[in-house]
Formats: structure tokens, sequence, C-alpha cells
């Protein structure tokens, strides 16, 4: 399932959604199907790395795995 942006031209809201195929998107604040697709905004150049290490932190506060290596995560009761 493809992650858009839309904006919604009656109520002027700007969100994304995951879309199927089969669903018409609607626009989650007023309801409308009257929806612009938008262009993806790129994540910067070099802050990537920064994006991961704050979400291993923040997955590590929250008790998930993936803060853990390969080598770590394998140790792990399946």
């Amino acid at each position: 399932m493809p992650l858009f942006d839309y904006r919604c031209t009656a109520c002027q809201a700007d969100f994304e959604l995951l879309v199927r195929s089969s669903t018409v998107p609607t626009c989650p604040q007023c309801g409308s199907t009257a929806l612009e697709r938008q262009l993806s905004r790129l994540a910067p150049a070099g802050t990537s790395a920064s994006i991961v290490a704050g979400a291993r932190r923040a997955a590590a506060r929250e008790g998930h795995f993936s803060n853990y290596s390969k080598s770590e995560r394998a140790k792990l009761p399946k």
C-alpha cells in the first residue's frame, strides 16, 4: 500500500494516507473525497542517520527490539 500526501480542497487540510487501490481516500477532518494528491517531501540529505538514531532511542524507551543489533536479536527467545 503506497503512502500518499493529500490536500483537501474542501477544508484545506494537509495529510498523508496509506491507500489501497480499491479504496477512495477521504479527508480525516471533514470526510470529503475532493482531494489533490501532493508531491511528497524528500528527506534532507545527511539527516537520515540522525533520524534512525532518534527512532532507535525512542524504541529503546518504549521497550521495542529495534534498538538491538542483529546479533543481540538472534539471542532473543522466539
